[in-house]
């Protein structure tokens, strides 16, 4: 089967299971009364979306899942292996894409403990910070491990080359991780931002894997743009479906398991500009308040709820936000394309 097929195939797999389950999934939701609950802090406008399903994370969790399974076996009934098949790409990359779909998953478990805990008690603090923390500290130890055991503490830098950065790999490993993931959980606040950045973001992903010659990395990325696309449709404003933490969180850990599949991790700098953008307004606003004695920077953190109270609509936000993602992103796949070595 070709693998541009193939691409195409995961991408349309992802967007009809995640668009068909919210046929099923958003009523059940609906049964349980799994709605959503609205802090006062928040936007005044927020208060009608209480009660709004949440756990929607459920639909492109699924569809990522199921494209993954039907394209793989599709391809090796056809007689090849998609993940490892091309000679260029090394069996680590095998370990990054299944290890990182794993710990996406282990995420999504946290995430979903979470809400779980929300919609039961009718409250929007589930976990606590130090229990979220904990868990995540210990999946992304995991990861790194199982990465280090087949000797992938190695870098892509464009212009450079591969490297080997020994104890940093660890360092910078934790530190990338940790924010990446609850970054994007921050995004995750009107209707559509997450998912569409994610789904910019994928489109890069796919681009610089195939500049790097590694299909299997792109074949993840095109699996979770297409779910994305298909849970869009039921989150779009106004949403129908919310996508919860266990959403969000997995979503931060798809991004950075692509990224080190990629063997570059800095691209969670660029491609993920929007993410990196909202986590260090939320630092620069707390940091600020402390440091003030209670002044703001902005209207409100993360920094897509200042616009917000700025008078811009919520889909305004998400396609500039959008745009600047796609920016991003495209100055990812020059330096790539630019920085290839020769």
């Amino acid at each position: 089967m070709n693998k541009w097929f193939a691409l195409i195939l995961s991408a349309l797999v992802g967007f009809g299971t995640a668009y068909a389950l919210g046929y099923v999934v958003i009523p059940w939701l609906h049964k349980l009364k799994f709605g959503q609950t609205i802090l006062d802090i928040g936007p005044s406008w927020h208060k009608k979306k209480q009660g709004t399903p949440t756990m929607g994370g459920i639909l492109f969790i699924a569809g990522v899942i199921a494209s993954l399974i039907v394209t793989v076996l599709t391809y090796r009934f056809m007689g090849d292996d998609i993940i490892s098949g091309d000679a260029v790409v090394p069996n680590t990359v095998k370990v990054k894409i299944f290890g990182g779909l794993l710990m996406a998953i282990a995420f999504a478990l946290v995430g979903f403990a979470d809400d779980y805990i929300k919609v039961k008690r009718g409250r929007n603090l589930g976990l606590t910070i130090m229990q979220k923390s904990i868990a995540q500290v210990i999946i992304m130890g995991l990861y790194l491990y199982t990465l280090s055991s087949v000797g992938a503490t190695y870098i892509y830098i464009p212009f450079v080359g591969v490297r080997d950065i020994g104890i940093f790999y660890w360092i910078l490993g934790v530190l990338a991780i940790y924010c990446t993931v609850n970054a994007v959980n921050f995004t995750d606040g009107i209707d559509g931002l997450c998912a569409s950045v994610t789904a910019v973001a994928c489109v890069s992903f796919a681009v610089i894997a195939v500049l790097r010659g590694m299909f299997g990395v792109s074949l993840i990325s095109s699996a979770l743009f297409g779910s994305l696309i298909g849970y869009l449709i039921w989150n779009w404003h106004p949403a129908k479906v919310m996508m919860g933490d266990v959403g969000s969180l997995f979503l931060g850990g798809m991004v950075i398991a692509i990224s080190y599949a990629l063997d570059a991790p800095w691209l969670l700098l660029t491609v993920g500009i929007i993410y990196v953008i909202e986590f260090l307004s939320d630092v620069i606003q707390i940091v600020y308040f402390r440091l003030t004695g209670g002044k703001r920077i902005f209207k409100m953190a993360p920094i897509h709820h200042h616009f917000e109270k700025s008078g811009w609509s919520e889909v305004k936000i998400v396609k500039v936000f959008s745009l600047i993602g796609a920016l991003g992103g495209l100055f990812s796949i020059l330096i790539t394309w630019f920085g290839r070595i020769k």
